[in-house]
């Protein structure tokens, strides 16, 4: 009897512990979320459409940097995602959005932090109102060819742990050549169909590391996260290219109208 009580209350604990490692980080997303919101009540509240409106100039500059959803692969031609936001926005506020787009396809988030780092966009950076940074998703890829499920779970920590410090180095040099730049930063999303294998696993870790992505915002502001899984996953597919990776057109579009939304419902909170 006593077996069997010690073993019901292992299994529940295991429970418990695999509860908490999946949801603990949506719960520890809404909190930072909740955190921002208590955080402009207590300053002057402007959102971010506004504050750019308001600017004193005619022009608004956008640097966007990172991989091929940066670039624009699975679009037609002007319909990336850098071209429809500028284009959204500028429409918004009534000024002209001057944009470049420097996104490299296949780029890591290391490889992106090297160049960073070097200065390859310091001269676009400090005369950036908006910088938008995707970048994240190729770490996984290449992490994850040829690998196994058990593989792939297993290396997820160092991973993520190296991630997180290449955000923060780019983040970071960021503020440093333009403390005043806007930082846009997109979630990575989960493009597998529900039937997939390999959906389960995906879903269950992309939490954790979006996670890293509000960490790191919260401590660069002014800086904002785009939901973008709330438009871009795997049940979706009218939004997805034909590669079953990266958006298309109309996926596109949805990420650049959730930007337009975000930039009219959340304020900007000036850094410290």
């Amino acid at each position: 009897m006593k077996l069997i009580k010690f073993l019901v209350i292992f299994v529940l604990l295991i429970g418990l512990g695999v509860s908490a490692w999946i949801y603990y980080p949506k719960y520890q997303i809404q909190k930072i979320k909740k955190q921002t919101v208590e955080v402009s009540a207590n300053v002057h509240k402007i959102s971010y459409l506004d504050y750019f409106r308001n600017m004193k100039k005619d022009e608004i500059y956008h640097l966007a940097i990172g991989d091929s959803v940066i670039r624009g692969v699975g679009a037609e031609q002007n319909e990336d995602l850098v071209n429809q936001f500028s284009n959204k926005l500028g429409s918004q506020i009534k000024k002209n959005i001057q944009f470049q787009n420097e996104g490299v396809n296949g780029i890591t988030s290391g490889e992106l932090r090297e160049l960073v780092l070097e200065g390859r966009f310091d001269e676009e950076m400090k005369k950036a109102d908006i910088i938008t940074i995707n970048v994240g998703g190729n770490d996984v890829l290449r992490a994850a060819k040829g690998q196994n499920l058990q593989n792939v779970f297993q290396s997820f920590g160092e991973l993520q742990t190296s991630f997180t410090k290449n955000l923060s180095d780019i983040a970071s040099r960021v503020k440093s050549v333009n403390p005043d730049a806007t930082i846009v930063f997109l979630e990575l999303y989960n493009p597998l169909s529900p039937s997939d294998k390999l959906y389960p696993l995906a879903d269950q870790l992309l939490p954790k590391w979006n996670l890293k992505l509000y960490e790191t915002a919260n401590q660069y502001s002014p800086s904002l996260v785009i939901e973008t899984t709330k438009v871009i996953n795997g049940e979706r597919p009218e939004n997805l290219s034909p590669d079953g990776v990266h958006p298309n057109s109309n996926g596109y579009s949805a990420i650049s109208e959730l930007m337009i939304y975000q930039f009219k419902h959340q304020y900007r909170i000036d850094s410290v």
